[in-house]
């Protein structure tokens, strides 16, 4: 797979010297009089720490869609929607191999939980905040550029974006060591696993705040080979059944009848019951 997206990188942005830059470029670059000013250039190579990137690549990661069309830059075709798109699907890629090797004991939607969690839109945006992306998008000239730049949506895109010019420029590995520094060493995974849509918590938060008996789970049906049962898992308050999940391991099915309970409780009011 890198092999083939380095061809189709040397086909789309070619690395020559003309795209490859070190720090000091010229006023008159073409790349300048586009709109990717020396101190957005400067920013981009110590923020990825490479000595020389292929800039066009990255000048499409941060042009925000009002400057396609903008009178004002000609010369700009693209905006980084295509770049988000890739770099949305690489994120998922690293994101979910660091979960599945992190946390083994993890089931499929524990992990796609997580990863969920990670990689939203409010989340992104906060990485892309972290590291003062916003002040570099390269914005059209009649949109409300104030508003753009603090916009949780056009900060997300323009984080994915970034990735996915990193990806083409410098491929998988470099990817996972952006992801790394500006991803993974700022989340506390644990608390996220801990958070994970602990119904059962919140259960047991909800009775004790309205002074209501503690819930009690039971297993009322297995089903299945012993390597393949599904357990099915009664919660109650009390005389009161609250919910019931049905799961192929217990903690999972207890998981469920807790969160039909938190439904119901949304729905009614129990308190008096």
């Amino acid at each position: 797979m890198e092999q083939f997206w380095q061809k189709i990188t040397a086909f789309a942005f070619p690395r020559t010297e003309e795209n490859t830059v070190p720090f000091k470029i010229e006023d008159n670059h073409p790349l300048i009089t586009a709109g990717l000013s020396l101190k957005t250039i400067d920013y981009l190579q110590k923020l990825t720490g490479f000595p020389g990137i292929n800039l066009p690549i990255y000048l499409t990661a941060l042009t925000h869609r009002s400057v396609v069309h903008d009178p004002a830059t000609p010369s700009i075709i693209e905006s980084n929607q295509r770049l988000e798109f890739l770099g949305d699907s690489v994120l998922d890629l690293l994101i979910s191999e660091y979960l599945f090797k992190r946390f083994p004991e993890n089931a499929e939607g524990e992990l796609s939980n997580n990863r969920a969690k990670i990689v939203n839109r409010k989340s992104l945006a906060g990485f892309a905040r972290s590291i003062s992306l916003g002040e570099h998008l390269l914005i059209g000239d009649s949109a409300d550029e104030e508003k753009i730049r603090s916009s949780e949506s056009a900060l997300a895109d323009a984080f994915e974006s970034l990735i996915g010019a990193i990806y083409l420029d410098r491929g998988i590995k470099e990817a996972s060591h952006f992801i790394s520094r500006h991803i993974i060493e700022h989340v506390n995974f644990n608390t996220i696993v801990a958070a994970e849509h602990n119904y059962k918590s919140r259960l047991i938060e909800y009775t004790q705040s309205h002074h209501l008996v503690p819930p009690v789970y039971s297993v009322m049906e297995e089903v299945g080979a012993e390597h393949d049962k599904t357990f099915t898992v009664r919660v109650t308050c009390g005389d009161i059944l609250l919910g019931q999940g049905s799961a192929q391991r217990k903690k999972d099915a207890e998981q469920f009848a807790a969160k039909e309970a938190m439904e119901r409780i949304a729905a009614e009011d129990i308190e008096g019951h």
